[in-house]
């Protein structure tokens, strides 16, 4: 079964690490690397791309709200054009790292708070659209299935990729269950493996109906990470 399996990654930060990124590499096929604003600084950007490249997984940019401390997953009301510049700022900054070792960016997915409400609030979406778009319209702009952003990828020319989460509970409407509730992050890798193998085949169930996944995500700082990762990629074949 083909399908991209991609994993966000890099979000060490100084002394402080998290996540084992080099145990992964080796069953994802695109990295979402974070670019300084919710983790990650200028020795770990450069170190996980040159990871990345060397074992032949495609480099993304996964931009966030500036909330170093909050790890990027508390909400924030900002307005549109400095998101719009915010997420500019990020993808640029790990360009330079990506060309410095040789290959091109091939994505970018918004992290954590910025990705869930860019999912329901078009205004948003818009901003993080545009700043992709103002970079290259040749990137591809990772959403939730289904949501504003991938719809907003859309209308301004952007390729998108609808994504799902095997390790993360969602709600009836297609969106994923708050971190702050019990069963939010899944850490059984044989269930996360039959999770990715239903959305890969069934797609999300969205508010607006049943929706094509493209894309799947394991998240890197998630102690099951590596487990769960061998049990996807045997689960997909």
């Amino acid at each position: 079964m083909l399908i991209d399996l991609n994993c966000d990654m890099g979000e060490s930060f100084g002394a402080y690490r998290l996540g084992d990124d080099a145990g992964i590499l080796p069953y994802i096929t695109s990295a979402n690397i974070a670019c300084g604003f919710h983790a990650g600084d200028g020795l770990v950007m450069d170190a996980t791309v040159r990871m990345c490249v060397q074992a032949g997984v495609r480099v993304g940019a996964h931009p966030s709200f500036p909330d170093l401390q909050g790890f990027g997953r508390r909400e924030m009301s900002l307005a549109p054009d400095e998101v719009e510049a915010f997420v500019l700022y990020q993808v640029g900054a790990l360009a330079g790292f990506a060309r410095a070792a040789g290959v091109e960016l091939t994505h970018v997915k918004p992290h954590g708070a910025l990705y869930n409400q860019a999912a329901r609030e078009r205004p948003l979406a818009e901003a993080v659209a545009r700043a992709v778009a103002r970079f290259s319209r040749r990137l591809i702009l990772v959403g939730l299935a289904g949501s504003a952003l991938v719809e907003a990828a859309a209308a301004v020319g952007l390729p998108a990729a609808g994504e799902g989460f095997p390790d993360r509970a969602y709600n009836p409407d297609g969106t994923l269950r708050s971190r702050r509730l019990p069963g939010a992050v899944l850490h059984d890798p044989a269930e996360i493996a039959a999770n990715a193998v239903r959305l890969a085949t069934e797609g999300v169930v969205t508010a607006g109906g049943r929706v094509t996944v493209q894309t799947l995500c394991l998240h890197g700082d998630n102690p099951a990470a590596v487990a769960a990762a061998k049990a996807v990629r045997v689960a997909l074949g």
